[in-house]
């Protein structure tokens, strides 16, 4: 139950930022969508296996909607928040005609990469959901990581959609927040996957994830001088 809660809290975090940047109606109808539709989702990769591959969820993960546990909507909340920030740096320099659709692009693989590490710790180490069949990366489907990028790619175009034109001030204090909070959940994760002895799901990620962030950072230094 305290992970979950954990979860639950790094999905408040990034609903804020997203209020905090865009405003409360549509900060909130991107919260309220994403949580909402992500839960759907999930529930129709539980109940028929689609998108993501055969698997269930562990009945302690917290409280459930139609056996997906809420705490995923919000874990979906974070991974979205803090990958659209990543997004948002990295693409900034590019021109409109190409950015709409590097933006989702890169914020979906930044999500995957994230995955990386997530998925083999929930599954292996901490046990919130189970895998039907074997896939070559710690017996979860390449499904998934298929999944995850579709997923993540729609809600970020949706997103930049419906940001793009609206004009607001950039919030950098929340925006380093995020890119805290999606370096921290790495980090974390990634200390679980040391200690059970997943080397490959922490040099990976870390590797991967790392490149990202200095991208993220090298592409903002002048927007922060």
């Amino acid at each position: 139950m305290a992970n979950a809660v954990f979860l639950i809290l790094a999905g408040t975090v990034g609903g804020i930022y997203f209020i905090r940047q865009y405003g409360p109606s549509l900060g909130w109808g991107i919260n309220s969508f994403v949580v909402v539709f992500t839960i759907f989702v999930e529930w129709i990769g539980v109940r028929f296996g689609l998108f993501f591959g055969h698997y269930y969820y562990n009945p302690d993960f917290g409280v459930s909607l139609f056996g997906v546990p809420i705490t995923i909507g919000f874990a979906w909340l974070m991974v979205i928040a803090t990958t659209h920030v990543l997004a948002k740096g990295i693409t900034l320099h590019l021109p409109a005609v190409v950015r709409w659709f590097a933006f989702p692009l890169v914020g979906a693989f930044a999500a995957v990469v994230m995955d990386l590490i997530l998925d083999p710790v929930a599954y292996l180490v901490k046990g919130y959901w189970i895998w039907h069949g074997e896939g070559l990366y710690y017996g979860i489907p390449f499904s998934n990581f298929i999944g995850w990028f579709i997923l993540a790619f729609f809600l970020h175009l949706l997103i930049y959609f419906l940001v793009s034109n609206k004009e607001v001030e950039i919030d950098l204090y929340w925006e380093k927040q995020l890119v805290i909070l999606y370096a921290l959940m790495i980090l974390m994760f990634t200390i679980l996957a040391i200690t059970a002895g997943l080397w490959l799901a922490a040099f990976l990620t870390v590797s991967v994830a790392g490149g990202l962030i200095g991208l993220y950072i090298s592409c903002k230094r002048r927007v922060w001088r």
